[in-house]
């Protein structure tokens, strides 16, 4: 489990360096007394051997995390997996990854190229999850990409590392609804995803999610510096089941809409 520990402060690291927003929250909540759980973080990535869902899950899996449950986004020809530890004070993992066969001929070969440039030590790293880009990318081939799947195009800007960490509302003690939370983030300055309304979700559904507009950041591609919108922080309230256990899965229709807070606006 401290190798897990470990691996999640690099992804917390990576991620706020890239996302500053996060970090401005996740300081303004400390500071006014409250301690901030993480819920789950997310992942990304293609549908392909090698760096697929199976891939990226495996050193959550060799350190005692299990499968909690399967999606599918038809829309968004993404499917996804959830996976949780034994141990509830760990995050849960959800990694989600492009179906390439259902996407354009060109859209496949054009990961497959990006995927062919990945150098074959890659595969054998047990960090693959936060190593980044290991491809070389021009902006023109992003844009194409993000044209046909916004979500292609991420994965091809930043590679494998953190799409968003989530604040578990259920450990604040300052807010009384989620809607409150969402009011102390727009006031900070921290736009917030309304696609389906800016809470997605409801206690009938056993969970309620709201998340940040990813913030442009300056990405490096091979012919120059271009603005491009990186990472979000999530929101996430969970409900007690009529079990009395706490809904800890995913609600596919909301997670839908939240997957949109990468698109560019």
């Amino acid at each position: 489990m401290a190798v897990i520990h470990k691996l999640l402060e690099r992804l917390w690291e990576d991620y706020v360096g890239l996302n500053p927003q996060a970090r401005d929250i996740y300081d303004r909540l400390t500071a006014s007394g409250e301690k901030v759980v993480n819920d789950h973080i997310a992942l990304r990535s293609y549908g392909h051997r090698g760096v697929g869902i199976d891939v990226l899950a495996e050193p959550f899996i060799a350190g005692g995390y299990r499968l909690g449950g399967a999606y599918d986004f038809a829309a968004k020809k993404l499917r996804a997996r959830n996976y949780a530890s034994s141990d509830p004070a760990m995050p849960k993992v959800f990694i989600s990854e492009l179906t390439l066969d259902v996407c354009s001929q060109e859209l496949q070969e054009t990961v497959k190229n990006l995927i062919d440039q990945i150098p074959s030590q890659w595969h054998k790293r047990n960090d693959k999850c936060v190593s980044g880009r290991p491809w070389e990318l021009d902006f023109a081939t992003y844009r194409k990409l993000a044209d046909e799947s916004e979500y292609a195009g991420w994965v091809a800007a930043f590679g494998f590392r953190a799409n968003h960490f989530t604040v578990l509302f259920n450990a604040l003690s300052k807010f009384d609804s989620l809607a409150a939370l969402n009011t102390f983030i727009e006031n900070a300055g921290h736009p917030l995803n309304s696609s389906g309304g800016k809470i997605n979700g409801s206690p009938q559904v056993f969970l309620e999610q709201s998340s940040t507009l990813a913030p442009n950041v300056s990405v490096t591609f091979d012919d120059g510096v271009h603005e491009t919108p990186a990472c979000y922080y999530e929101f996430a309230r969970r409900y007690r089941q009529p079990d009395g256990e706490l809904f800890g899965g995913f609600v596919a229709g909301s997670a839908d809409k939240i997957f949109q807070s990468t698109d560019r606006r």
